[in-house]
């Protein structure tokens, strides 16, 4: 039985640090706190483009917590994210998206923790605004934060400036 939850545990974490590394891409970080013993808490700032619409990018800010427990990968991160998407090229939707199928799609997670914590951002589509809404919020297998943030991109024909 032990056996089993250990092979459990380390595919649930590997496959955590795997579906994280995909599709984020590190811009930034600045320190927030400083650590005697261990990485100092930081602010980091990831570039994730959205997999299904090509030319909409969003920028996520979170929270990195550092120490000991941080540099070994063991330290939860705090609920606290902030989200900025634009269009960085022609947009065209998918009829998928056009058709609300696709409302509340996962276009991003990260594990926040060693197991069960995820920071997520979902996307929406306001049919009557044409605009693209993301939505980022972290999740926890028990109890999840209602912090959130959220960030729009609204449909333009692309001018390239």
């Amino acid at each position: 039985m032990q056996n089993r939850l250990l092979i459990l545990f380390v595919l649930l974490w590997s496959g955590g640090l795997f579906a994280a590394s995909i599709r984020a891409e590190e811009i930034g970080r600045v320190n927030t706190t400083f650590k005697i013993v261990g990485a100092n808490d930081k602010i980091v700032i990831e570039a994730f483009d959205d997999p299904d619409i090509p030319g909409a990018t969003c920028y996520v800010s979170r929270a990195k917590t550092g120490g000991i427990s941080g540099s070994l990968g063991l330290a939860e991160d705090t609920s606290d994210a902030s989200i900025a998407c634009r269009q960085t090229g022609p947009i065209t939707l998918p009829p998928k998206v056009v058709s609300g199928k696709e409302d509340g799609r996962r276009v991003f997670k990260k594990s926040t923790s060693l197991l069960f914590k995820k920071l997520q951002v979902v996307r929406f589509y306001d049919r009557k605004r044409n605009a693209l809404v993301y939505l980022s919020y972290s999740d926890k297998l028990v109890d999840g934060s209602p912090k959130n943030s959220i960030s729009t991109i609204v449909l333009r024909p692309w001018s390239g400036s």
